[in-house]
Order: structure tokens, then sequence, then C-alpha cells
């Protein structure tokens, strides 16, 4: 079954039966993880890198941000069996679609809040296709693992 994450959301599934997938990730980032053991797998699609900027919305939508979605995706997997030094991780996003000049920067910003979060928490991505000015799809299949990405104008392919 398709489980689909939106914006400022998040799925975590140890349903083999289950895809999770995150559409057009632009200067957002769609976190990937899994854990081959358990086969629990899941994906935050988070649009902002820090909750500071508002508070109260952090607390009605804490998957919009990544120092608040970030935290919760991993627990989340650790509650149903994951743990942490088996866990796989692919990184998709972080794009200037909007921002092409990179005035804010807003898809380097949100790559840099996560590198930073797994820097002090010694985490390591096992890859990612991060930035540039491209859409991207990313899809995660329960059963297997396997983790598969979408350009704009380009085919489904396996990562």
């Amino acid at each position: 079954m398709k489980q689909i994450v939106g914006v400022a959301d998040m799925k975590v599934s140890n349903n083999p039966a289950d895809d999770v997938i995150t559409y057009s990730l632009g200067s957002c980032i769609g976190l990937v993880i899994y854990d081959p053991v358990v086969r629990v797998g899941g994906i935050l699609h988070y649009m902002l890198p820090e909750s500071a900027i508002d508070k109260e919305k952090a607390v009605q939508k804490p998957f919009m941000f990544a120092d608040t979605g970030i935290p919760r995706l991993f627990k989340t997997a650790y509650a149903m069996g994951a743990m942490k030094p088996r866990i796989k991780i692919f990184v998709a996003g972080g794009a200037e679609i909007l921002d092409q000049n990179g005035f804010f920067n807003i898809g380097k910003r949100n790559y840099l809040a996560l590198k930073k979060m797994f820097f002090k928490n010694r985490v390591m991505i096992d890859k990612q296709e991060v930035g540039g000015n491209i859409n991207r799809t990313v899809r995660i299949e329960i059963a297997s693992g396997d983790i598969f990405l979408k350009t704009s104008g380009s085919k489904e392919v396996k990562i």
C-alpha cells in the first residue's frame, strides 16, 4: 500500500506491503531511514531548518522543521524496533528551485541543519542526492529497503 508523505509530514512503517513516498522535493529535504534487520523505514519531508522562527507552528506541525522533525522520525523508528547502528540513511532535496540566485538559500540551510544534527549525534549519511535546481521524488519499499529516486523529466531509478 502506498503511504504518501506530504509536505511537513512523516510516515514510518514496518508493513512489508508498504511503499512510503514523498513527491516534489525542492528546497525541502526528504530524509529516508531504514533498518534492514527489523524492516522499519520511513520518510520525513521537512520545509525549514529551525523551529525557533515559529515555536507555536513547531508545536502544531513538528515535521515542518529539521530540528523538531528529525528526532521524531528516529524515535518513531526506534519505537518499532529500529536501532541506530543499523539504520541506513538517504537524503534528497535541498535544491534552490524558486531562489536560483541564492538569496534565501533555504535548500542549503535545510541541508546544513541536518548535517549539524547528524554530526552532533554521530549519524552518517549512506547516500544523498541534494542541491542543484531540480525537483525530486523519493520512494522506499519497506519489504526490501530499496530506495527509488525520480527527478523532473526522468524515469524513476533505484539508488
